[in-house]
């Protein structure tokens, strides 16, 4: 009675599926696994706003559709999309499956499993929640469930992901998952033993050789291998189980580290900045727009640095095989191992990208193209850098014995080269100190070299027993001016008022600064207050006399200066002259202001200020 009530319950559900949902998946007896692509119907919701209630409704009302081409991946979409299907197990002995998600970086599964006696029960999963929730410790999402022998049970999914749309649904016995999982479980280990492998040997010659080529390709080796470690799913199993955040940024992270250490490996093994000037700069740019990037990918949404940095692989590869070329077609033959070595993982990285759009299907050779392409790269690289090495072993001993024979007669002339180039490194140092003791902005000496300079010439002052003045200079109301016409025109104005002041005091062997902002400091050696006032009122007048022309602006620029003096006795020190001189310039006389403005708007502007003075000691 019991199965005939069964029997009948199965054949109305089976009755009142629409026909467009396609016919239910039959698990015969003997079955161990099958797809569930062939057998799924789905609903994209773009606005990631239905409710179980209301997908299940749109099942019952055919607003499901079959999966386009029988394509489990749609690239990376916006929304949440719905999967349905109807399973019945015909086989006694396997009532519990595991439903396994092949692809590891879906941030939430919601799965909802329908029996005809109405019970529902609910399954959530994904990388954004906690990895120890997994029914089965396996990188990839999975979830038990039960079919009883006969009954028509319905599945609906919901996935909603930042990351690539891809939902390889599979469904195992529990023997069949220990089977597979065991061989995935090997080919990863094959791969990962395989960098290691290669990371030590390599590891070995860096340390002996100091080679920098080698150094980056151990870079290369550790960041591609953290790509994969988060791709497959191992980077939240092992390293980051419970946190989500990670899990999603590690991947454009991680990428871009691969690509920076790709790019500056292929750089220095190619010896681009001798061999190709012009690619070389393209390579830098390259690195910098990466590790930009990468630091960008920390806050970014996944769904805008993960697309990018997927299409940025194959730019950086692609770059990388150009540059390649070019570097053979001049005579480099270590660049054919490169050539092979990248485009092995171009390819694969080409199928991956390919596979993540939703162009490929999902299968053994697109999920693994990249482990595949990756490992011949990073084998092919490595016998690359030895054949590199064997040549420059060669080409160092070449060179090393035609030396020696030339060396007696290029004695002399190594010896004049060598003091060339310690009189330009001198005549640099020079320039560089110079430029360091400079503002940039007026080409004036800067604040910290005039502290210097101005004990210098105290100190002389005092041993000739001379005095020594001191003028503070301060343009007036010069805020306003940035306030009134921008920064440029400021800019243009404190370079004018510095070559205006700076041929002012040639006749008087002073020491000109910028002392910050719109303030001048003069250190005039030998002179007096009086002579000192006087130099000071030929600044102030060399600045009132002509006007300041910035773009279409022309102003009438003029400074207050506080004036004081050192006596050859005075214990004055450089702080003491400072601070007096800024006090002189406070009590200086506002002489005049006068403000012009034209029709077309703000055209000059004339400040007109006194000279003040203080003398020390």
């Amino acid at each position: 009675m019991n199965v005939r009530r069964c029997l009948l319950a199965w054949l109305a559900t089976l009755l009142s599926l629409p026909a467009f949902a396609g016919p239910a998946l039959e698990l015969a007896p003997g079955v161990r696994s099958v797809a569930l692509s062939p057998h799924l119907s789905y609903h994209h919701d773009r606005q990631a706003s239905d409710r179980p209630v209301d997908a299940w409704r749109r099942v019952a009302d055919g607003g499901f559709e079959p999966l386009p081409d029988g394509k489990d991946a749609f690239g990376f979409q916006r929304g949440a999309f719905w999967f349905h299907a109807t399973i019945v197990n015909h086989d006694p002995d396997e009532s519990r499956w595991l439903l396994v998600q092949e692809y590891p970086l879906s941030d939430r599964l919601e799965i909802y499993l329908r029996y005809p006696d109405g019970r529902v029960v609910e399954y959530v999963g994904g990388d954004h929640v906690p990895f120890s929730e997994r029914a089965v410790r396996y990188r990839h999402p999975n979830f038990f469930v039960d079919l009883p022998a006969g009954t028509p049970v319905e599945l609906l999914l919901r996935v909603k992901s930042e990351s690539s749309m891809q939902v390889p649904l599979q469904l195992y016995t529990q023997a069949a998952f220990t089977e597979v999982s065991r061989d995935a479980q090997l080919a990863i280990g094959l791969y990962y033993g395989i960098l290691l492998a290669l990371f030590f040997y390599n590891l070995v010659l860096w340390i002996s050789l100091r080679d920098a080529s080698y150094f980056w390709y151990l870079c290369h080796i550790t960041a591609f291998g953290l790509v994969l470690f988060t791709l497959n799913g191992l980077g939240f199993e092992y390293l980051w189980p419970r946190s989500p955040w990670l899990a999603d940024h590690m991947v454009p992270i991680s990428i871009c580290l691969a690509l920076v250490a790709m790019l500056q490996f292929a750089r220095i093994f190619l010896e681009l900045p001798d061999r190709a000037p012009r690619l070389n700069a393209g390579t830098v740019a390259l690195i910098a727009f990466f590790v930009v990037f990468g630091v960008a990918s920390v806050w970014l949404p996944y769904r805008i640095s993960t697309p990018v940095a997927s299409r940025a692989v194959l730019l950086g590869v692609l770059w990388i095989v150009l540059a390649t070329l070019y570097v053979l077609r001049r005579g480099y033959t270590p660049a054919r191992l490169l050539l092979l070595a990248w485009s092995m993982f171009l390819l694969g990285t080409a199928i991956f990208t390919l596979l993540a759009f939703g162009v490929l299907p999902k299968n053994f050779a697109t999920e693994y193209g990249v482990q595949i392409g990756s490992a011949l790269e990073m084998l092919l690289l490595s016998v690359a850098l030895g054949y590199r090495y064997a040549q420059l072993r060669n080409e160092n001993q070449r060179i090393t014995a035609e030396a020696n024979r030339r060396l007696e007669r290029s004695v002399a002339e190594r010896t004049r080269e060598l003091q060339k180039a310690l009189s330009q490194l001198e005549e640099t140092h020079e320039r560089l100190q110079d430029s360091s003791r400079r503002d940039a902005l007026t080409g004036l000496y800067n604040r910290s070299y005039f502290h210097e300079g101005f004990e210098r010439l105290l100190s002389r002052c005092r041993q000739a027993r001379r005095p020594l003045s001191l003028l503070m200079v301060d343009l007036d109301h010069f805020k306003s001016i940035n306030d009134r016409y921008g920064h440029l025109v400021g800019d243009d104005c404190l370079r004018w008022a510095a070559q205006r002041i700076g041929r002012t005091l040639r006749p008087h062997d002073a020491l000109l600064a910028r002392f910050g902002g719109e303030e001048f400091v003069v250190v005039l050696p030998d002179h007096d207050l009086r002579a000192a006032v006087a130099v000071a009122e030929e600044v102030r007048r060399s600045l009132v006399t002509e006007e300041c022309q910035s773009q279409d602006i022309r102003l009438r620029v003029s400074a207050s200066i506080g004036v004081h003096t050192i006596a050859p006795d005075a214990p004055d020190d450089i702080d003491d002259a400072l601070d007096t001189a800024d006090k002189a310039l406070d009590y200086g006389t506002v002489m005049g202001v006068m403000g012009e403005l034209n029709r077309a708007g703000f055209s000059s502007i004339s400040l007109v200020t006194g000279v003040s003075g203080r003398a020390g000691g």
